[in-house]
């Protein structure tokens, strides 16, 4: 099972190597071809990507929608970045009904939390825009969640 599992890694690692080279290329369509089986099989970095090439239009049309679900998932899964991508999803109500202000400082804390560099600016911006009650509510969140994606921090 080990064997298997490392195996799967290795294989994971390559393809997410060559979608990244295939971005830098240009080549838009073929990195998402590279990127898909490690997106569905939940590899979140991968995730991330596919949700990048959705928000920026690249080798996809754009659509704001699935690139917030891409990231979404991503996030769920721990990654910084994405984690900040959703709470900039949020911020700003794209590809969603209504700007939540709430749920886009929970996101840009705990991106914070997983050191993404970008997160702690976009906190505090955010922060400015928000009433106590939804600074109150937004803690009890990131109290919820941290302990599911951080539990060590």
């Amino acid at each position: 099972m080990g064997v298997a599992l490392i195996i799967s890694s290795t294989q994971a690692h390559a393809e997410l190597e060559e979608a990244r080279d295939l971005m830098e290329e240009g080549k838009f369509i073929e990195a998402r071809t590279a990127l898909w089986p490690a997106a569905r099989s939940g590899n979140a970095e991968a995730e991330e990507l596919i949700g990048v090439m959705y928000a920026m239009g690249l080798g996809v049309e754009q659509d704001y929608e699935r690139a917030f679900e891409w990231y979404l998932r991503s996030a769920m899964k721990g990654h910084p970045g994405a984690q900040s991508g959703v709470g900039w999803y949020y911020e700003v109500g794209l590809g969603m009904p209504a700007i939540d202000l709430v749920r886009a400082y929970l996101w840009y804390v705990l991106s914070a939390i997983g050191n993404d560099p970008d997160a702690m600016i976009s906190q505090e911006e955010v922060v400015k825009k928000m009433t106590k009650e939804q600074i109150n509510k937004a803690h009890v969140l990131i109290d919820d969640y941290r302990v599911w994606l951080y539990p060590f921090r």
